[in-house]
């Protein structure tokens, strides 16, 4: 009897270690809130989900065409994003589809070719792909083939995308590369509350189709102060989160708090100071803003979740080869997820965490 109870309470002990690595390697970063505010006025305390829910909220009062629409949309959708928009607007602008993500996009292109302001959720960004080639054959090329007679420019796709800590294969991917190669898109991915509210508004309103990728893991993994009147934040236009002299670090969404992570560990260990540069939009992006800051630092570090073959990195990389090849001490380094399909319990050793981008980072130092 006693020999089964200790057998039992070592079950239990090694269940509690197992749950609490679980635990601890389900967020591969630290939070990073954003502290400056884009307006004066007064801001509310918002996570990632609400500052979407409340940027779409804005546009359905003040823009009597705008629409909503996706698979569960109607009740908030699985992350909540649309929670109470249809109570408050009706059926008629914020509504469920089929299960059918090209007929989704396909309504969408429809509905702003029209002229009206088309807001459509595909729920994960991984089922994103039979929408593909509505996306890139119909709505980037909508205005171009049309001789600029007609646009679909008031589409706006939203989409969670990147690692989660459980999703696995199906609900983990990160395919913001596929459409940097469709000219007439834009592709967003924001960092934080803050950001995600600005730039979600910016590409409602902008006059090209836009995809707005939502990494999923930040909805509700901090808050900020939020300001709560409409503010717009550019799109193309990089933010530089902190200064430095020793090597620029470039990312977008998640991983910029990766690499905020990493430039405290290089000021504390290594003794040097890191430029961060989150990107904001990588169709287009900010090639002055990263070229200019590698200039000064002659390293440059990009990380990414999606595999590294074909990634955004590399077309970051080929311009900085480019256009500051006389300025660089060490060839561009990218970290970045692995070339294979995403894995389930392997997740924290596929993604570019802290520590496999802080020795990336040491590697350029001492090249």
């Amino acid at each position: 009897m006693t020999g089964i109870l200790a057998q039992n309470t070592l079950s239990r002990s090694l269940l509690q270690n197992v749950s609490n690595i679980v635990k601890r390697l389900s967020s591969h970063f630290t939070y990073y809130p954003d502290e400056s505010k884009p307006i004066d006025g007064q801001t509310n305390k918002m996570n990632m989900m609400q500052a979407i829910n409340n940027a779409m909220d804005i546009t359905l009062k003040t823009d009597s065409s705008s629409v909503l629409f996706g698979e569960d949309v109607a009740f908030g959708g699985v992350f909540r994003c649309a929670l109470g928009l249809q109570e408050k607007y009706g059926k008629d602008r914020v509504f469920n589809t089929p299960l059918c993500e090209q007929g989704i996009a396909g309504f969408g292109i429809g509905m702003a070719t029209a002229g009206a302001t088309a807001i459509a959720e595909i729920q994960f960004a991984d089922y994103i792909f039979p929408a593909f080639d509505q996306l890139v054959n119909e709505a980037a090329k909508c205005r171009y083939r049309s001789g600029g007679q007609f646009d679909c420019g008031g589409l706006t796709v939203r989409a969670p995308c990147g690692a989660v800590g459980h999703g696995g294969l199906y609900h983990s991917q990160s395919p913001e590369a596929f459409f940097t190669h469709a000219p007439g898109l834009k592709v967003v991915v924001p960092r934080g509350p803050i950001a995600a509210k600005g730039l979600l508004l910016s590409c409602i309103r902008d006059r090209d189709p836009c995809i707005f990728l939502e990494p999923k893991i930040l909805y509700r993994s901090a808050a900020e102060e939020v300001p709560v009147d409409s503010y717009e934040i550019p799109i193309g236009k990089a933010h530089i989160l902190r200064e430095g002299d020793a090597a620029t670090l470039v990312a977008w969404g998640t991983q910029v708090h990766v690499l905020l992570q990493v430039a405290d560990m290089a000021s504390e260990k290594l003794g040097i100071n890191c430029e961060v540069i989150d990107l904001m939009s990588i169709l287009p992006w900010d090639e002055e803003t990263v070229c200019n800051s590698v200039k000064k630092t002659g390293r440059c570090l990009v990380a990414h979740e999606a595999p590294l073959t074909s990634g955004f990195g590399a077309e970051l990389a080929a311009t900085v080869q480019a256009e500051c090849f006389l300025h660089l001490e060490a060839p561009v380094s990218r970290v970045t997820g692995w070339d294979a399909p995403f894995p389930h319990v392997f997740e924290p050793f596929y993604l570019p965490d802290t520590m496999r981008c802080f020795s990336a980072l040491q590697q350029l130092i001492n090249y």
